[in-house]
C-alpha cells in the first residue's frame, strides 16, 4: 500500500485538548509506559455526535464485471485529482481511499530509541520491559491509502496503524462508513470482511456522500483483555488518582457547608430573643 497526497502527521503534545490535562503519568516507575495527555476518565463513554445515527445490517452489493468497467469509468471522470481507480486483468481494480480519524483516546507508538550501548555495541533494555509513548493523535488526522478491490476493512485498519507505528492491539479499533441522506448522518460499522473501496467506487469520489472513518472499537465494554500490563497498570493509577481528587472536592465541599452552617448558627438569635452577645 502506499501514500497519496496528504496532510503529515506531527507527533505532538497535545496540551490544550480539552480532554487531557497533559501531565506525564510516568512518576518514578520506568516500567510504565508514558502517557502525556492520559487525563481522561474510564468511567464515562464516549458520545457519539448528534448528528449521527447507528445503522445496523446493511449488506455489501456485488457487482458484474461490466457494472465495476462502467463504474470505474463514472468515478475517473468525476474526480480532479491524480488519485484514479484502475482495471486489472483479473477483474478486480485499485483506487485510493481517505480515512478519517475520529480517536478520543490516546494511542501507543514505540519510544524514541534511547537506548544505552553494551560494550558490544547492542541496545540495552531498561529492566527488560519495553516502553511505548501514548498521545492523542492531532483533530482532524486523515491519511490516504492505495488498496486493492480485494482489500478488507480489516487489513485498512492494520495498515493504518502500521504507517503511523501505532503499536495498539487493532482489534481496539473499528473502521466506519459514513453517510448523509436528507440532512440526517448515518453511521455504520464496518464487518471485517467488508471491502472499502467497493464502498467507494459505488458511492463515487464525493466525500459527503461516503466518507470512511476509524474510531474506537465501541461495544458496551471496555475490552481489558486487549490492553499490555504496562496500560492496564497504569489505567489503575490513573484511576486512583480521578478518585482521590473527587474525595477531597467532596470533603471541601463538606467542609465549606458546615463552616457556613456554624456561621448561620452564631449568627443567629437565641430562642429567648436575644442575640448572643
Amino acid at each position: 500500500m502506499t501514500d497519496g497526497s496528504d496532510k503529515s502527521l506531527s507527533f505532538e503534545k497535545t496540551w490544550g485538548s480539552s480532554t487531557s490535562s497533559g501531565y506525564c503519568s510516568g512518576d518514578s516507575d520506568s516500567e510504565f509506559e508514558q502517557y502525556f495527555t492520559a487525563r481522561t476518565s474510564f468511567l464515562h463513554k464516549p458520545k457519539k455526535e448528534k448528528d449521527e445515527q447507528v445503522e445496523w445490517g446493511k449488506q455489501q452489493v456485488d457487482l458484474s464485471v461490466t457494472e465495476i468497467q462502467q463504474k470505474v469509468k463514472e468515478y475517473n471522470a468525476q474526480i480532479n485529482s491524480n488519485l484514479f481507480m484502475n482495471l486489472n486483468k483479473d477483474g478486480s481494480y485499485t483506487g485510493f481511499i481517505k480515512v478519517q480519524f475520529k480517536l478520543l483516546r490516546p494511542v501507543s507508538v514505540p519510544p524514541p530509541r534511547k537506548g544505552t550501548a553494551t560494550h558490544d555495541g547492542a541496545c540495552k533494555k531498561t529492566g527488560g520491559v519495553k516502553r511505548r509513548t501514548s498521545f492523542y493523535l492531532p483533530k482532524d488526522t486523515s491519511k490516504h491509502l492505495h488498496i486493492s478491490s480485494r482489500t478488507c476493512a480489516r487489513e485498512v485498519i492494520e495498515a493504518l496503524l502500521k504507517k503511523f507505528t501505532v503499536v495498539d492491539n487493532p482489534g481496539k479499533f473499528a473502521l466506519f462508513e459514513r453517510t448523509k441522506r436528507h440532512d440526517q448522518v448515518f453511521l455504520r460499522k464496518l464487518s471485517d470482511d467488508e471491502r472499502p473501496l467497493h464502498l467507494r467506487l459505488c458511492a463515487g469520489p464525493n466525500d459527503k456522500a461516503l466518507s470512511l472513518v476509524l474510531k474506537e472499537n465501541e461495544t458496551g465494554e471496555v475490552n481489558w483483555d486487549a490492553f499490555s500490563m504496562p496500560e492496564l497498570k497504569n489505567f489503575v493509577r490513573m484511576l486512583q488518582r480521578e478518585e482521590e481528587e473527587h474525595v477531597k472536592q467532596i470533603v471541601q465541599r463538606y467542609a465549606l457547608a458546615r463552616t457556613r452552617m456554624q456561621e448561620a448558627q452564631a449568627a443567629s438569635p437565641t430562642p429567648g430573643g436575644s442575640t448572643p452577645g
